[in-house]
């Protein structure tokens, strides 16, 4: 058997700044800007419809928590919450002044409602009924998105022929509290306000699950047995070198979790056969970890653009995954990376209007809530261009809806997603291509990979 050992370097490395950006502008700016202009009726339609009626259905374990009947029920807090997120509203005494004087959403006005009646009640009434009502939604938005017809990127559409599940996890830093009431004033240091991971759905966009966690320092290996628990058998799951573990590796393969993620540096490995060795391309069959943990692995290394790029995969069967497949889906993690800067920066994930725990949930399950909403929409426009879903940008297919609200109450227009389709030029709803006489990285990847033109 041939052997190629790679050990640890006993150098001591620097260690490496954090990488959590405390977005103190996007703070700022939230906190002091003006909200937006009301939705007009169409939009407050759609979100009622996806979302309301799942609300309603969790009431009656809101009684079974012993909750009583108030002004600020669940509905109406689920209501006032996606509002403030959608519409950018700053604070909770802003959010008071509004609904004291027009509806939001499917809730009606309360004239005498208070703002410490809602710092209140971000802070007692129970997380888990927006969590609850998230995992309602998204089987219906996944389900949703399988009724549509619109191309996909030519390694999602193989993979989706090829496994039940394509899916990314990865985790994110939530960002800084704002130190103002409570507790948190007379804090030394100002505490960030958790952790959440994600597990990505590659081909719809849409989030399968959502987990947080309030200690900001755990690290994404914490997640492992809420993330097994979400696979299923005959699924592909992608994830960074940052869930390098030989014992999960292993718990994958058991499960018949297909699996990409890439090497690390320092990877100690013996080669047990190779598969693909070309000047670009090296695929081989190694073994890694010691004791109970060692196993079987493929590494497979390629030299793209002068650098070499190194991915580990369970699927030892080149033919059952070929390695421009493996390469090209690997790459499409970065996915994961846009929906959270979609949540955060756009959805406003980066400012915290309570310290309180349960308001830190509460908002961070409604986001995502509204994040799946806003991914539906931009399919629905990417359905009617037959385009993919990449080709089309989230964030101006929001920032156009304001577009729409005018023509629609000038009688220009009746519904969204033919105007946002009708006006996807203009908007720059459709990103614009860059770099047209370069091949695409799947057809680059491609072309690395064939073993009959190296």
């Amino acid at each position: 058997m041939a052997s190629n050992t790679e050990t640890n370097t006993t150098a001591t490395t620097p260690q490496k700044k954090s990488t959590v950006r405390h977005t103190r502008a996007i703070q700022r700016d939230r906190s002091k800007r003006l909200m937006s202009t009301p939705p007009d009726e169409v939009i407050v339609e759609r979100i009622t419809e996806l979302v309301h009626p799942l609300t309603l259905a969790q009431v009656q374990t809101f009684h079974q928590m012993g909750l009583r009947e108030r002004t600020l029920t669940l509905p109406v807090m689920m209501a006032l919450v996606l509002s403030m997120i959608w519409r950018q509203i700053g604070s909770v005494l802003d959010l008071t002044r509004i609904v004291q004087q027009e509806s939001l959403l499917w809730a009606e006005p309360k004239p005498k409602l208070t703002d410490k009646a809602i710092a209140s009640r971000l802070r007692t009434l129970p997380a888990e009924l927006f969590w609850r009502v998230l995992f309602e939604l998204l089987p219906l938005m996944q389900k949703r998105w399988q009724e549509r017809e619109r191309p996909l990127p030519p390694e999602l559409a193989w993979a989706r022929n090829q496994y039940t599940e394509v899916g990314a996890c990865d985790g994110s830093t939530l960002d800084a509290l704002l130190r103002k009431v409570g507790l948190l004033a007379d804090a030394a240091v100002t505490p960030l306000a958790g952790r959440m991971l994600a597990l990505l759905d590659l081909c719809s966009h849409l989030p399968r699950r959502i987990w947080y966690e309030p200690d900001a320092e755990a690290h994404d290996q914490r997640f492992w047995p809420q993330i097994l628990s979400s696979l299923k058998a005959g699924s592909l799951l992608i994830f960074d070198l940052g869930f390098t573990n030989f014992q999960v590796f292993t718990e994958l393969t058991k499960a018949q979790v297909t699996f990409i993620t890439r090497a690390k540096s320092n990877l100690a490995y013996q080669v047990e056969r190779p598969l693909l060795r070309t000047a670009a391309v090296h695929d081989e069959v190694v073994w890694i970890g010691s004791g109970e943990q060692r196993q079987q692995v493929r590494l497979v290394q390629v030299l793209y653009r002068g650098k070499w790029y190194r991915y580990l995969s369970n699927e030892l069967d080149d033919k059952a995954l070929p390695v421009h497949y493996l390469v090209a889906l690997y790459w499409q993690r970065w996915r994961i990376e846009d929906a959270y800067n979609t949540v955060k920066r756009l959805l406003g994930l980066a400012y915290f209007w309570c310290g309180a725990q349960n308001a830190v949930e509460m908002q961070v399950a409604a986001t995502w809530i509204l994040f799946a909403v806003l991914v539906d929409l931009t399919d629905a426009v990417a359905e009617v261009l037959n385009k993919r879903f990449s080709a089309l940008s989230l964030e101006m297919v929001y920032r156009s809806l304001p577009y729409f609200t005018q023509a629609y109450h000038q009688g220009r227009a009746t519904d969204v997603v033919p105007f946002l389709a009708a006006n996807a030029e203009r908007y720059g709803i459709i990103k614009r291509r860059r770099n047209r006489d370069k091949p695409s990285v799947f057809a680059s990847l491609l072309d690395l990979t064939n073993a009959a033109s190296p």
